[in-house]
């Protein structure tokens, strides 16, 4: 039985793709600060600390690949100098901490699957951006930079190295539908900004197969974007996702991009930024997407 090691797995992609992988036969092990608190009895919790750069060797060693999840969460909190430090410092030291242990310790790890975001590019023309395009300059697109930066070592290491850019996952358990969702509750489908703005989404199934894809496929490697083939304006997204969970019972309202400014501060940018990712290469490959469209990936989180 093959193992895959996993950092970030209680968060919302880990935890659906430790589902997938457990109904596929793979053994699972999940690094965390706090492994007595588990709480799925088919997987195993192993030890790591990443502000001590402590990791569990043997859990390293028993495995045949790593995804790399781990990250602070970046829409959680507003900002500040102290959580942008947060945000770069838990994706890039946590992916120095398993660079490291690879390179000092006997291991047969196969392949290193990595997360990594649309954040990358900047704002979008016409034009969808590609894996070649150059990162964006912003705190975003540097930050991301240096994510990509800190885990590709492991391709020196005779190690296969996959990174995804994702854009934003869809899924009823949580990420941005989660708070899209909440002012339908009180029926008013809120649009932020013009909703003019480009969204390169994912569904979260489509998600975490591309990362089993990545275990699987032994030709993958390099960098892919992980989004469905069809982005759509903000507005869109909003309406659909209101139409497939209260049919015409709801109010459209927007919020002005300076009351999100005033509210999110530096984040708000993110939030009104227009970014049009292209899905070709991975689709090349031969992956097909369960969820290309909007309409699709709605009608299945809602049903």
């Amino acid at each position: 039985m093959e193992s895959v090691l996993i950092t970030g797995g209680t968060g919302l992609v880990g935890t659906a793709l430790t589902r997938l992988l457990l109904e596929r036969g793979y053994k699972v092990i999940i690094l965390t600060r706090k492994p007595e608190q588990g709480t799925n009895r088919d997987v195993r919790y192993a030890a790591w600390d990443v502000a001590q750069q402590t990791i569990d060797i043997n859990a390293l060693q028993e495995a045949d690949y790593i995804v790399h999840l781990a990250g602070a969460n970046v829409g959680e909190k507003r900002w500040t100098a102290a959580r942008k430090r947060e945000i770069l410092e838990s994706r890039t030291k946590s992916s120095e901490l398993i660079v490291k242990a690879l390179q000092t310790h006997p291991n047969k790890i196969r392949k290193v699957i990595s997360a990594s975001a649309t954040g990358y590019y900047g704002e979008s023309s016409d034009r969808a951006f590609i894996e070649t395009d150059p990162p964006a300059t912003d705190y975003l697109g540097s930050t991301t930079l240096a994510w990509e930066q800190s885990i590709a070592p492991v391709a020196a290491l005779d190690k296969k190295l996959v990174i995804f850019r994702t854009g934003i996952a869809l899924s009823r358990e949580g990420g941005a539908l989660k708070e899209f969702y909440k002012p339908l509750r009180f029926g008013f489908a809120t649009v932020l900004g013009s909703g003019d703005q480009y969204i390169s989404w994912i569904h979260i199934q489509d998600l975490v197969r591309l990362y089993f894809n990545a275990i699987v496929n032994d030709q993958l490697e390099g960098i892919y974007n992980a989004v469905a083939p069809q982005p759509v304006r903000h507005k869109e997204l909003m309406l659909t996702m209101a139409r497939a969970a209260k049919g015409n019972s709801f109010i459209t309202s927007y919020v002005p991009a300076f009351a999100l400014k005033l509210a999110l501060g530096e984040m708000s940018v993110e939030i009104l930024k227009s970014v049009n990712v292209s899905s070709r290469k991975i689709q090349d490959t031969g992956f097909q997407f369960s969820y290309p469209t909007i309409g699709e990936a709605m009608e299945q989180l809602f049903k």
